[in-house]
C-alpha cells in the first residue's frame, strides 16, 4: 500500500473561490518516506494580508512560481495507486479537486484523514487541530502553515496511527469520490 501525504497552502478558506499557493506531496510506503514533491505556486490571483501574516507566503513568493497547470501532470502521477492522506483530508483534497476541475479534469482518490484517525486512535483529547495532537504526542513541527512543514508532520503523525493500527485503515478509508 502507497500513501501519498499531502499538505497545501491556500489563498483562503474557500474551495470555490481561493486557490491553492503551495503544495507539497510526501510518498510513503508504509515504512519511510520513498519520495517528495513540493512547490510555490502562483494562485493567479491575490494572496490577502491575513493569509500572508498566517503562512509567510507572499504575492512576491509566488509570482515566479509554477501555476497549478504545470505542477498537475507531477501530481497525478505522483498519486496515482496512492491513498491520499491529509490532516483535515476533505479541505485539501476538495482544493485540489477543484484545481483539477478548472483544468478540465477529475482528479479522484481513496481518502484518509489524520484528524478522524486521530480521534479514534488517541482518543480523549480536547483538539485534534494539527499543532495540538502534534504537541501531544511530541512531534516537532519545523515551518508550520506551511506545506512541507506541515506535512512532514502529518507525515510523523501517520506513521504513529500506522504503529497503533497495525496498518488496517479498512474501516477508515473513504472510497474514490
Amino acid at each position: 500500500m502507497k500513501y501519498a501525504i499531502v499538505d497545501i497552502e491556500t489563498s483562503g478558506g474557500s474551495w470555490q473561490r481561493d486557490r491553492i499557493t503551495e503544495i507539497a506531496i510526501y510518498i510513503h510506503d508504509g515504512n519511510c518516506i520513498t519520495n517528495e514533491f513540493k512547490t510555490l505556486v502562483n494562485p493567479e490571483t491575490i494572496i490577502p494580508y491575513y493569509i500572508t501574516q498566517l503562512t509567510g507566503i507572499t504575492n512576491e513568493m509566488v509570482a515566479n512560481a509554477p501555476k497549478f497547470y504545470e505542477i498537475a501532470r507531477e501530481v497525478v502521477l505522483l498519486t496515482h495507486e496512492c491513498i491520499f492522506v491529509a490532516h483535515n483530508a476533505p479541505f485539501d483534497y476538495r482544493f485540489i479537486q477543484a484545481e483539477f476541475k478548472r483544468l478540465g479534469y477529475d482528479y479522484h482518490r481513496e481518502v484518509l484523514c489524520t484528524v478522524k484517525l486521530s480521534r479514534r486512535v488517541f482518543p480523549g483529547y480536547g483538539s485534534y487541530s494539527l499543532g495540538n495532537i502534534c504537541n501531544t504526542l511530541g512531534i516537532e513541527i519545523e515551518n508550520r502553515h506551511r506545506a512541507a512543514g506541515d506535512a512532514l508532520a502529518t507525515t510523523k503523525l501517520f506513521e504513529k496511527i500506522l504503529f497503533e493500527t497495525n496498518g488496517d485503515f479498512t474501516p477508515f478509508v473513504k472510497a474514490k469520490r
